[in-house]
């Protein structure tokens, strides 16, 4: 007699490819439409799965895993970061949690270069000329920007992803410079012709463009707070595709609108969706909708990262990519 399927609930709609063979592995409920669900419809599906796969937008705090019941056993997040999952009630409570770390760093090590090269060389103002039907031809003086090679780069966060912004970076002539909580092995360090900062005030004080590649845990929330983005040189940009709490959007705003910082390229925000209506206003800063892993490549990969963390789970193993609270 075969073994009963595992129950599988999705919160928001997969490549169909990924739903494919989830649905000829286990018991699948699929969301449609693809909208995010409301906190009692996350409820009601942890109840009734014995897997839930969630993803950035759905926040599973300790009060809704007290909803959760019985029947719950893995939350497969699909994605790498897991800083809207709390990991330790899961755990206190018998419920395992994976994620699916490595797959999105060439794609959002990408993204970094593209926003750098937005911002530095004034992109989406030209674009919205020539879509607006403005412009009026060449001109020696218009849509001056800045050469990036030569520049320093400072990468805050030298993981994965850090290390491949350093690598494209490198490519394009620029000085790399980091800061992280563990210096790099000296050959890796020598590789990326890296320089390390102990201090990130210091590091802050001297670089041209600032690269956020560091998660978002109790540590780093805010850790580009306001008076360390008043260390930056008033020529300097910050861009942010990691997490969006890592920066103190209201003070990021107001030193943009003074002056202090020359532009900024975001992809993520510290509210979600809720952008700072000033912040959207500004012509040296360009917004993204959290792009950084939008590839079909990339997000099909998370997907088989998550059908493997399930079928292994359901195999009675411990899921490759399980999640502990001390590797926050």
């Amino acid at each position: 007699m075969p073994a009963e399927r595992l129950s599988v609930v999705i919160t928001r709609r997969l490549p169909e490819v990924v739903e494919t063979r989830m649905k000829e592995l286990f018991d699948v409920e699929l969301r449609d439409p693809d909208t995010k669900m409301t906190r009692d419809e996350l409820a009601a599906a942890m109840r009734r799965a014995d897997v839930l796969v969630p993803c950035i937008t759905d926040h599973i705090d300790a009060g809704l895993l007290g909803q959760a019941g019985d029947k719950l056993k893995l939350i497969a997040n699909y994605g790498a970061g897991v800083d809207h999952i709390d990991v330790s009630t899961a755990r206190q409570r018998g419920i395992l949690v994976s994620n699916t770390p490595g797959v999105m760093t060439e794609d959002t090590a990408d993204m970094t270069l593209a926003l750098i090269l937005a911002v530095t060389r004034r992109i989406p103002e030209g674009l919205a000329e020539m879509q607006a039907g403005a412009w009026q031809g060449w001109a020696p003086m218009a849509h001056l920007g800045g050469r990036v090679g030569g520049r320093r780069l400072g990468i805050l966060g030298m993981g994965r992803i850090g290390q491949a912004v350093a690598r494209r970076a490198k490519a394009f002539g620029m000085q790399i410079h980091y800061h992280n909580r563990k210096r790099l092995r000296p050959e890796l360090e020598a590789e990326l012709e890296a320089t390390y900062w102990e201090s990130l005030d210091q590091m802050v004080s001297r670089i041209d463009i600032l690269s956020i590649n560091c998660p978002h845990t109790p540590s780093t929330f805010h850790l580009m707070n306001a008076r360390r983005l008043k260390l930056m040189k008033p020529s300097a940009v910050i861009v942010n595709t990691s997490r969006g709490e890592v920066i103190d959007e209201n003070a990021l705003t107001r030193g943009l609108r003074a002056g202090e910082l020359a532009g900024a390229g975001l992809d993520v925000f510290e509210h979600g969706h809720e952008i700072n209506p000033r912040l959207r206003e500004l012509p040296n800063v360009v917004l993204l909708p959290h792009m950084g892993s939008a590839t079909i490549e990339g997000r099909t990969e998370m997907g088989e990262k998550v059908i493997i963390n399930i079928k292994t789970f359901a195999d009675g193993h411990r899921p490759p990519d399980q999640v502990l609270p001390g590797m926050m």
